[in-house]
């Protein structure tokens, strides 16, 4: 992935739409396929509405590695051969290895959430497969509107979209982490915290200790609403942190934060590991 700045003017972007308040429904029912598309704050908005993509493939996960049984006792035992971290941050924020890798492992409590749609909730998207859906999601544009958008969406240089969900008795929770140009995810993430925290369409969200790039901020919601939502933006080098949480009201903010805490500290070591 590039990092080259910009030579031409991008396209200014258009207001973003209303905020649907949270509806009364059981968390999770009907709504995981949000869960797994960022938030209408944060890429959606500054992707002009246009999709980020919904296509997934199904990815296993790597055979865990084999460890050498030890030699006999007659013989000296070998020096042993660091093994190569399949994923993890390089010293310039960039990322590699698998996104489901990267992304939080179930931590103890939770099971996995919802699925979204027939994609299900543990999934990696190419940048093939993000592109194609972009295609598909401009169709309804106007054609003369339809260059501009495929620009913005070429300077992003899109890599790939990671998406978990996981559930905790009346918390439903979807991390998904966008993995695209450092340059953009930092001007993305910024857009996220000035739109939720200037319009005053968002309730003010807890910090995250440790991480000030994070932003955190709740739905419009009626102070008799059985349901609350929240959602996180962060920056980690060349990926986008979006996490949704829905509940019953009122959320376990701390509980979130806690999540996502780990979400980042695990992106942010260099060379993180399992």
């Amino acid at each position: 992935m590039t990092d080259g700045t910009e030579t031409e003017p991008r396209p200014e972007l258009p207001e973003t739409g209303t905020v649907t308040p949270v509806q009364s429904r059981e968390p999770g029912s009907g709504g995981s396929r949000r869960l797994l598309r960022a938030g209408g704050a944060t890429v959606a908005a500054a992707l002009v509405g246009v999709g980020i993509g919904v296509g997934v493939i199904e990815v296993r996960y790597d055979d865990p590695l084999t460890v050498a049984t030890a030699p006999t006792v007659t013989a000296p035992a070998p020096t042993p051969t660091p093994t190569t971290t399949p994923f993890g941050a390089r010293s310039n924020g960039n990322h590699f290895g698998s996104l489901r890798d990267l992304l939080l492992p179930m931590p103890q409590g939770f099971e996995p959430g919802p699925d979204d749609g027939n994609y299900g909730n543990d999934a990696e998207l190419t940048a093939e497969q993000l592109s194609a859906e972009f295609d598909d999601d401009l169709v309804p544009v106007p054609k003369d509107q339809q260059e501009k958008y495929r620009r913005l969406w070429e300077d992003l240089h899109v890599k790939a979209t990671g998406v978990r969900t996981y559930r905790n008795q009346n918390l439903v929770l979807g991390i998904t982490l966008h993995q695209f140009n450092q340059q953009e995810v930092q001007k993305m993430n910024e857009f996220t915290a000035l739109f939720t925290g200037d319009t005053g369409l968002f309730r003010l969200g807890p910090a995250v200790p440790g991480h000030p790039e994070a932003h955190c901020y709740l739905l419009p919601a009626p102070p008799s609403a059985p349901l609350d939502r929240m959602e996180c933006s962060a920056a980690q080098g060349d990926l986008l942190v979006v996490l949704s949480a829905e509940g019953t009201s009122p959320l376990p903010k701390d509980k979130i934060v806690a999540l996502l805490t780990q979400q980042l500290d695990r992106l942010a070591r260099p060379g993180a590991s399992v």
